[in-house]
């Protein structure tokens, strides 16, 4: 049986963006976005998670090796990398991202950055240009010192990137060619992949082999089929699998992945070994 790393797979107890709270506007549109990216049934099938050993079982019954949580800072938005660190803590399954905004911040993102990863051994950091006030391009400056710091301490970045950036024009890859080119140690996850700027991201993709796309629930609606014909070809460590629970099922997700078309000596690769090597996790 394929091992599986799940890239982007939040709780629903996380934040109420995620579902916390039955009969809420913030759940109805939780179950809204699970209706537009695929799901099928229950468009609530996240309610279990709504309690941490929920999460734990959800996780474990979809046979998940490891389970990615993802921290944010955004002015929208803040999962405090403590929370991240209580999450994961203690359980072999999951792994934590922590997220920092230099902006906000100013000199204490770098050293939340360090702390997060010297001190809590969480696995990378998370910034999210495109949802800052006011909204930037990766290779904004702002950003420059996030980098340095984890392309020196030897982790990925992930980026937010795809169509719920409040400004679409700022879902542009083409200024991350900068960055990968002036960090080429720097391992680049692209979560949502850009979408649907498929062409656009997959263009940088080529050209920079730091970079990783990550579409996670993008990979499943109209235009995304770019992505598994790239992943066929060139594209084969670069792409990684997410299912963004709790916006799209984790089962349903493995199971929808596994039938769209990538070939069959791809799918571990896709599905387990490029988040190992991009985590450094056969190190450990």
């Amino acid at each position: 049986m394929t091992r599986i790393i799940d890239m982007r797979c939040r709780p629903a107890y996380l934040h109420d963006f995620f579902g916390a709270t039955p009969g809420s506007a913030t759940n109805d549109t939780a179950r809204w976005l699970n209706r537009r990216v695929g799901t099928r049934g229950d468009d609530e099938h996240y309610a279990r998670s709504r309690t941490a050993e929920g999460f734990l079982a959800e996780v474990r019954d979809a046979g998940l090796e490891r389970a990615v949580v993802v921290g944010r800072h955004t002015p929208g938005q803040y999962l405090p990398i403590n929370l991240i660190h209580q999450i994961v803590a203690g359980h072999d399954e999951l792994l934590g991202i922590a997220g920092v905004d230099p902006h906000l911040q100013g000199r204490a993102a770098v050293d939340d950055a360090e702390r997060a990863i010297r001190e809590l051994g969480l696995a990378g950091i998370d910034i999210e240009p495109g949802f800052g006030e006011p909204a930037r391009y990766a290779d904004d400056p702002v950003y420059y010192p996030i980098y340095e710091l984890c392309a020196h301490l030897g982790v990925p970045v992930f980026l937010m990137t795809g169509p719920t950036t409040p400004d679409p024009r700022i879902n542009d890859p083409a200024p991350l060619a900068r960055v990968a080119r002036d960090f080429p140690q720097l391992p680049i996850v692209c979560y949502h992949g850009f979408w649907p700027n498929v062409q656009e991201a997959l263009g940088v993709a080529f050209r920079y082999e730091n970079i990783h796309l990550v579409p996670d629930m993008y990979l499943f609606i109209a235009g995304s089929g770019a992505y598994v014909e790239a992943a066929n070809g060139f594209l084969g460590d670069q792409l990684l699998f997410g299912s963004s629970y709790p916006f799209r099922p984790i089962g349903q997700s493995i199971d929808d992945f596994a039938r769209l078309g990538f070939r069959d000596d791809l799918l571990e690769r896709l599905f387990y070994d490029n988040a190992v090597r991009l985590f450094g996790l056969e190190d450990r």
